[in-house]
């Protein structure tokens, strides 16, 4: 069995799209900014797939940037906040922010990280709950 269904889902551009984390325990969001900008992006979590009721939601502690094409992670810390920044640095061109399900507020299952540039985002749902074939995995954005 592959590791898609098994492992992980997928959501390959995800800036500014809400994913279920209904059935999944996290979802790793990989960002990336082709350039030497750098980006902010903002977590926000919502109890539809729409938005509805949103907020922004202030759990990022941690985050790893590298220079997105295989490069050395590098630990960033910082008190809980609900965006991240990468320098305007090549060497933080790539990103990870993970998310835990329970961190999510009571009544609240969908989450996005969306960029203020022209950053890209692919959510990375994973510790699935159910594993299936990949033709049979529900949306993870309704």
């Amino acid at each position: 069995m592959e590791a898609l269904g098994r492992v992980f889902n997928a959501v390959a551009i995800a800036d500014g799209v809400y994913v279920n984390l209904r059935d999944a325990g996290g979802v790793s969001f990989l960002c990336y900014l082709a350039g030497a900008a750098g980006d902010t992006y903002t977590l926000t979590e919502a109890k539809t797939a729409g938005g509805g009721t949103a907020q922004v939601l202030a759990t990022i502690e941690r985050y790893w940037t590298s220079n997105g094409v295989g490069g050395v992670w590098t630990l960033h810390t910082q008190n809980a906040a609900s965006t991240m920044v990468t320098a305007a640095a090549t060497a933080e061109n790539g990103a990870v922010v993970e998310v835990e399900a329970p961190e999510l507020s009571d009544g609240y299952g969908f989450v996005k990280l969306t960029s203020t540039g022209s950053g890209l985002v692919t959510a990375i749902l994973r510790d699935l709950h159910s594993m299936r074939k990949p033709s049979n995995l529900p949306s993870v954005i309704v």
